[in-house]
Formats: C-alpha cells, structure tokens, sequence
C-alpha cells in the first residue's frame, strides 16, 4: 500500500461514514505521515510535469483530499502560539529543520501551518503565513504582511513583496491551485488568487490584481488571456473602456483593471539581480 492509496481508501471511507468514525490509530498514522510527507516536499498539491505555462502542471487531487481529511477528520483543540491561544484542528508547523537548511523565518508572527513545506535558503519576514499544503521553493522571500494561500505552489528564488496575498484554491479538488514559477517577482500588495498562473523571470508591478476575471493584454503576441500570465514579462494594471460606457449612467464613460504585459527589459532583470545583491 503507498500513502495514495492510503488516503484514497480513507476518503472513500470518510464519505460513506460522513463523520469522524473513519478515524482509527492506523488512520491518525496515516494523516499524520501525510503531513510529514508534504513538510518535506516528498508530496505536493501540484507538481510540474512540463517546461513552463499552465498546461505544464498537474493537480495531485489526491493530495487536496488529503488536506480536507485532516480538517475532516481531526477535532478542534485548544493550541497557543506566541502567548496567543487559539483553537485549530492543527498545530504550527516545527520550524527545527529549517536553519539546517539556511532558512531563517523572523519572530514575532512568522506562522507556518503544518503541512507547509518551505525550501533552502528561504526568508520569512514578520508577520507572515504559510498555509497548509502550501510549497515555498529554494531561496523565495515571503516579506512582511504576506499570506501564502493553502496549496500555492511557489517556485524558486521568488520574491513576494510586503502585503501581497497569494489566494488558496483547496476546493473543488481538480482545480489548479495559484502557481507562481522560479523567478518571479511581486510588487508590494499585489494580490494573485483562483488559480491564477504566473510564468517565469516575470516582474509584476506593486498593487496589482491577478485573478481569471481580469483580462491580461499581451503586447509581446498581440493576444488577450484570462488567468495566465506568460514567462518573461513586465506587468502591471492599468484601465480599459468597459461596455458600460454606453450606459447612460456613465456620462464620462466606464473602465475595468486590466493587466497589461510587455516583454522584460534587461534593465528591469538588473534591478532584480541587485535586490538579490542585498540579501546576500
């Protein structure tokens, strides 16, 4: 038996039981191997099976049911955390593997659920989050104010600026979570949620919005497309004319965000490199 077909059979069990009867000692060691099994990157929500775009990772659906069983299957104790207490099915995720591995996360408020996995060389600046399920890649900053939503799947050497939101997509369990790819970097409050992807090397614009329903101009390919921002670009929002200017509540007319992307500039890539200079 492997820990997929561990989970599947639990699962099964767990919606014809509709209740916590599923749960027996061999199916707490198997939620609780589960766990280990995504804080150390051996099982992801979702993985890359291709070079790079959307089209080049697969949902691990498996893995999705995996995260509801232990919300499902677990009770609600009473936890604490930096003299806080609080009431959760889980704990904070133990944080005494990663300063083997050169990541430092910063005190008071870096939280990182269990089943987190965060890489070598990473930062987390306070206060942040990591959410469950969630894969942060080899030397990636979370800055302060940041969330990494349940099952995110991050790259490597990302950059997150402070306030950015990186939504979770748990369910339904066949939906892709939000991938950012190696070498992205996110502008201070940029909000990145519903599954959206970001290809790689791309620099998006501080306060942007990133979701499936606003339209991302393409300037590189002359093309419109929803939920998928291409490797390589420099992006940004900006407002277009929506159909409601012909309302005749709209005087001045009616505009919506749009993403607009162009092909990076060498100039931009040698303002990231310094950024990286200075957490060296």
């Amino acid at each position: 038996m492997t820990l997929e077909s561990d989970i599947e059979n639990l699962w099964q069990r767990y919606q014809d039981d509709t209740g916590t009867d599923a749960v027996g000692s061999a199916a707490q060691s198997t939620l609780d191997a589960f766990l280990e099994g995504l804080e150390t990157g051996e099982i992801r929500a979702a993985e890359q099976i291709g070079d790079s775009g959307p089209d080049a990772w697969e949902v691990n659906e498996w893995v999705k049911r995996g995260i509801l069983l232990n919300f499902g299957l677990r009770e609600t104790e009473a936890r604490e955390y930096g003299g806080v207490s609080y009431y959760d099915v889980l704990p904070l995720r133990s944080t005494t593997d990663l300063g083997g591995r050169g990541t430092r996360n910063t005190p008071d408020g870096t939280a990182i659920r269990r089943g987190a996995y965060l890489g070598s060389d990473c930062i987390m600046m306070s206060p942040s989050f990591v959410n469950i399920g969630a894969h942060v890649g080899d030397g990636t900053l979370v800055d302060s104010c940041d969330t990494v939503g349940s099952c995110a799947q991050l790259g490597e050497n990302v950059k997150l600026g402070a306030n950015t939101l990186i939504g979770g997509v748990l369910e339904p369990v066949e939906d892709a979570p939000v991938i950012i790819e190696d070498g992205v970097s996110l502008g201070a409050g940029c909000r990145v949620t519903s599954g959206f992807h970001v290809g790689e090397n791309t620099v998006v614009g501080e306060n942007t919005l990133l979701t499936p329903r606003i339209p991302v101009y393409d300037l590189v390919t002359d093309e419109v497309v929803y939920g998928h921002l291409p490797a390589n670009r420099r992006a940004f929002t900006r407002y277009v004319e929506s159909s409601l200017s012909d309302h005749d509540l709209f005087e001045s007319g009616a505009y919506k965000p749009a993403v607009v992307a162009l092909d990076i500039a060498e100039d931009t890539l040698d303002n990231t490199r310094r950024e990286e200079a200075l957490r060296e």
